[in-house]
């Protein structure tokens, strides 16, 4: 980030938040300076210029998704349900396209000087899609049903944690004051995951869900199609179309095939071999750097992952380049095991893991694990480069004596999740410490996703204590200490980072590239169709 960008975000971080009290060290370390990415890495790119015209039906074309589709949007688990919830509801912070905060449904937010009380002021003059005004109410109740403490859902893991129930109180109206029972310099980047939209009273309604997004609930049939229809009195910009449609294609090629067709006019995760096949048949490519990782996920719980040396030896039987460029046509970047690229506290001093073979075979034999035999889940709604990388490293693995029968399952994200020995899985950008809490966290202590069921309590106390620590040099030691010890010892294989890549038909204007979530963090709003 140069001097001049660094300069434009805090005055942006000025006007955005007001801290009261906390060090100007603590909030320089905070999520607001999470990344300085976000721009298209001349690898193509939106429409730009803004959305023109308006009216119409914009139907989308969202990877995966089955019979377990939800609206609920506290528990989006697969592209289609995080298209959905994006435009159904609000959290009370953005991550905008340059992973950068901005207020939402709140206003701004002030810290006391130990960082345990936090004023959240709510945004004036929002309606839900019922008519009744936003208040700080409201975001209270969604917040608790978020981070009910016996069962914690996507977003409230680490709230669950943190937040004192019996003294956080709601002021009035348009003031919430969130109380903690521990410092937590951190907490905006909390409130702004997009599975922490506002409800009416915390209360969710399947068949009748309301938001305070621009579009409002019209239809939906799991695992199908759903249907949005423009909210007259959104409170930001309308949106330019009349309504949003978003289908699930389980299929890449029905996908693609329905875009070339005109039956869709945009698509999240485009197969990469079929940039140049979209363009040559007047569609648009839009690519944008993000810290999004497709990882291999290995038990630690469960033989032969329960060793050490065997997750090691898997790691380094990667050719990460060779993933890279086959998996994702050379749009990324080499992974090291560890997420999280585009937090100022990534550790980047850690020595770069690249194929051993040697090394590997020393340590299976080690193990007792010579001509080791695993099974690896993969399933086409995690995305098209999840079962090529899986097809890739079962042959790599080969040089290595190990034998890998890949299965792949529709759907993938069944009962049967999380419990997969040796599987994968997909993930969207996001800063260390809210991927640590959701991803590596037993269940108990917010880990609402750990599906490599690692329990170290050595590295969530590192953790824990970064989040609460205000001095950003002593919370960046305390990160890299607690990434080293992953690094070591965790159960994900992250070979990369890839370049986000959708597709648009001709005539859709608005799209944006964004480090955060595919087409513009799936701002619909934003997008017009000509």
């Amino acid at each position: 980030m140069n001097q001049n960008s660094r300069r434009q975000l805090e005055i942006s971080r000025r006007q955005l938040l007001r801290y009261t009290g906390v060090s100007a060290a603590a909030i320089a370390g905070s999520s607001l300076l999470a990344a300085c990415g976000g721009d298209d890495g001349g690898g193509g790119g939106g429409t730009g210029g803004g959305a023109q015209g308006t009216g119409g039906i914009l139907i989308h074309g969202a990877t995966g998704g089955g019979s377990k589709d939800t609206l609920d949007p506290h528990a989006p688990v697969t592209n289609p349900d995080i298209a959905r919830v994006s435009n159904l509801f609000e959290p009370l912070f953005f991550w905008n396209s340059a992973y950068e905060l901005e207020p939402a449904l709140a206003e701004s937010i002030e810290g006391s000087k130990d960082a345990t009380t936090w004023t959240i002021r709510m945004r004036q003059g929002v309606t839900f899609h019922n008519g009744k005004t936003v208040t700080a109410d409201d975001a209270w109740k969604s917040i608790q049903r978020v981070a009910n403490p016996k069962a914690p859902l996507s977003a409230g893991g680490q709230l669950s944690q943190i937040i004192d129930f019996q003294s956080t109180k709601v002021v009035d109206d348009a003031t919430l004051e969130l109380v903690l029972n521990t410092p937590y310099a951190i907490l905006d980047s909390l409130l702004a995951e997009y599975t922490l939209g506002i409800i009416p009273g915390g209360e969710f309604d399947p068949a009748n869900p309301v938001g305070t997004g621009a579009f409002a609930y019209e239809s939906f049939d799991p695992g199908k199609t759903s249907t949005f229809t423009k909210y007259a009195d959104y409170w930001g910009d309308p949106a330019f179309v009349d309504e949003l449609q978003i289908q699930d294609f389980a299929d890449d090629s029905a996908k693609v095939n329905a875009l070339q067709a005109g039956q869709i006019q945009t698509v999240d995760n485009l197969p990469y071999n079929l940039i140049d096949t979209i363009k040559g048949a007047g569609g648009g490519v839009l690519v944008s750097d993000t810290g999004a990782w497709v990882p291999f996920t290995m038990r630690v719980d469960v033989a032969p992952f329960s060793d050490v040396r065997v997750r090691q030896a898997l790691r380094l039987i990667v050719d990460r380049q060779q993933m890279i460029d086959q998996t994702l046509s050379g749009y990324g970047s080499l992974g090291n095991d560890m997420y999280a690229p585009l937090d100022v506290n990534y550790n980047s001093e850690l020595p770069q893991r690249e194929q051993d073979i040697d090394q590997a075979k020393s340590l299976l034999a080690q193990a007792g694990q010579e001509g080791l035999q695993v099974e690896l889940f993969t399933g086409a709604d995690i995305g098209s480069v999840a079962p090529a990388a899986a097809n890739l490293f079962a042959e790599q693995a080969k040089a290595a004596g190990v034998d890998v029968k890949v299965t792949k399952k529709t759907p993938f994200y069944d009962d049967d999740y999380l419990s997969y020995a040796f599987a994968q899985d997909f993930w969207n950008t996001r800063n260390y410490i809210p991927q640590a809490v959701v991803g590596t966290f037993p269940p108990d202590q917010g880990g609402t996703y750990n599906e490599t069921h690692w329990d170290n309590a050595d590295h969530r106390n590192l953790v824990n204590a970064a989040a609460k620590e205000l001095d950003e040099d002593k919370r960046k030691d305390l990160l890299f200490q607690a990434q080293e010890i992953e690094y070591n010892e965790g159960g994900l294989i992250i070979w990369g980072f890839r370049q986000q890549v959708d597709g648009y038909a001709a005539g859709v204007q608005g799209l944006e590239p964004s480090a955060y979530l595919p087409l513009g963090s799936y701002k619909f709003d934003k997008v017009s169709v000509q």
